[in-house]
């Protein structure tokens, strides 16, 4: 069974996690409170474009309202 290369990716960055024994304590900080790549990846290419497009919206009402 070939597996997909988000799979490998998510594989490799999963023994990374656990392998990173000189950064304990980044590492744990990390996993803790989760990352970008997490949550790029959860909501895969259409969620993050939705996610940059409200950020921009957001950041242009702001700029109007200041």
């Amino acid at each position: 069974m070939k597996e997909s290369p988000e799979e490998r990716r998510e594989r490799l960055r999963q023994r990374d996690l656990k392998n990173s024994s000189s950064n304990v304590g980044d590492s744990f900080h990390r996993a803790k409170s989760g990352s970008l790549v997490d949550l790029v990846g959860a909501l895969g290419w259409k969620g993050t474009g939705i996610l940059i497009l409200i950020m921009i919206v957001g950041f242009i009402v702001y700029s109007f309202l200041n």
